[in-house]
C-alpha cells in the first residue's frame, strides 16, 4: 500500500484576482487498484469546488479561487493499494489486431478504435512509420512488437528533465532522442497509431528506486490494446511493464486529456511552478 502526496505550488509576479483550475489527481479505482482515501487541499480556499467523471471515466475536480492571491498551492493525498498483475500472453499478429480494431469485431475493439487517431500532442507523423516498422515486422505478435518498441525507446533515448517541455513537438523528440516520460509515452503512442494500432496515455506515479526514472513528479506510460486480452501497459521510460509499483491516476488520448493541474488566471503576469511527489509504502 502507498501513501501518495502530490503538491503543486504556483507563484505569480503580480496579484491574481481570480482563477479557475481543473485537476486529475484522484487515482482510479481498478480491478488491481483500490483507493482507500483521496483528498485535495487548496490554499487559498476555493469559493467553489466540484467533482465529476470526465469522458474517459477519470475523476476530475474543478475549483475557483476568487480572492486576490500571489501564490496558490494544491496538495493531493491518496492512500492506494496496488496488486501485482500477471504478465499477459498473446501471439496475435499485429496486422490481425489492426484489422479487428478497424472492423470493430466486438465492443472492446469499437471502444479502442478512438485511440488510433491523431490527437493534439500526438500527431500522426510519416517519420514514425519507419521508426515503428523496426519493431513491427510482418506477422510479428503485437505483444512482442510493442514490448520491443518500449525497450528501444528506453535504450535509444536519453531521459533528461531539462531537455524538453511538454510543448515540444513530437518530431523534435524523435529527432533529438531525449526527453521525459511524457515525451516517451507520446512517442510510443504515435508509433503505434502510425500503424493504426490503438494506444492510450496513462498518467500516474511510480515508486522511487535506484534505477527508476520519473519518480520525482507525476509519471506517464502507455497502454496498447490487444484484442481478446485488453489494454496492456508499457513504461518505456523504465523499460518495464507497470505492475505493483505504478499507481494509475487517469488515462486519455495524450497528456492534454489528463493534465494533473491546469487552469486559467486573471492577472498574475509571469508564473513559476514547483511540483513535489512522494510515493511512500505504508
Amino acid at each position: 500500500m502507498f501513501e501518495v502526496t502530490h503538491t503543486t505550488r504556483f507563484s505569480y509576479e503580480a496579484l491574481v484576482s481570480r482563477c479557475l483550475n481543473e485537476v486529475h489527481l484522484t487515482p482510479r479505482a481498478l480491478p488491481w487498484q483500490t483507493v482507500y482515501q483521496s483528498t485535495l487541499v487548496v490554499d487559498p480556499a476555493p469559493a467553489t469546488f466540484q467533482h465529476r467523471k470526465d469522458y474517459f471515466g477519470n475523476d476530475a475536480s474543478t475549483f475557483a479561487v476568487i480572492e486576490q492571491h500571489d501564490r496558490l498551492t494544491a496538495t493531493a493525498t491518496s492512500l492506494v493499494k496496488v496488486e501485482t498483475r500477471q504478465q499477459p500472453k498473446s501471439d496475435l499478429a499485429w496486422e490481425i489486431a489492426r484489422d479487428q480494431i478497424a472492423a470493430a469485431v466486438d465492443d472492446s475493439c469499437l471502444e479502442a478504435a478512438e485511440f488510433i487517431y491523431s490527437s493534439p500532442f500526438v500527431p500522426i507523423l510519416k517519420e514514425l512509420v519507419p521508426f515503428a516498422g523496426e519493431s513491427f515486422k510482418p506477422g510479428r505478435p503485437l505483444l512482442e512488437a510493442a514490448s520491443e518498441l518500449s525497450h528501444r525507446i528506453f535504450k535509444e533515448f536519453k531521459y533528461d528533465p531539462k531537455a524538453t517541455s511538454i510543448e515540444a513537438p513530437l518530431v523534435e523528440v524523435l529527432r533529438n532522442k531525449h526527453g521525459v516520460c511524457q515525451d516517451f509515452a507520446h512517442l510510443m503512442i504515435g508509433a503505434c497509431r502510425s500503424l493504426r494500432l490503438a494506444a492510450r496515455y496513462v498518467s500516474g506515479y511510480v515508486r522511487s528506486g535506484p534505477r527508476v526514472q520519473g519518480a520525482q513528479a507525476s509519471h506517464a506510460w502507455v497502454s496498447v490494446f490487444i484484442p481478446n486480452i485488453g489494454w496492456v501497459p508499457f513504461d518505456p521510460t523504465n523499460d518495464v511493464m507497470p505492475s505493483e509499483n505504478h499507481v494509475t491516476l487517469a488515462w486519455g488520448r495524450d497528456y492534454g486529456d489528463v493534465t494533473p493541474v491546469k487552469g486559467v488566471t486573471l492577472g498574475g503576469g509571469l508564473q513559476t511552478v514547483q511540483v513535489e511527489v512522494y510515493v511512500n509504502p505504508v
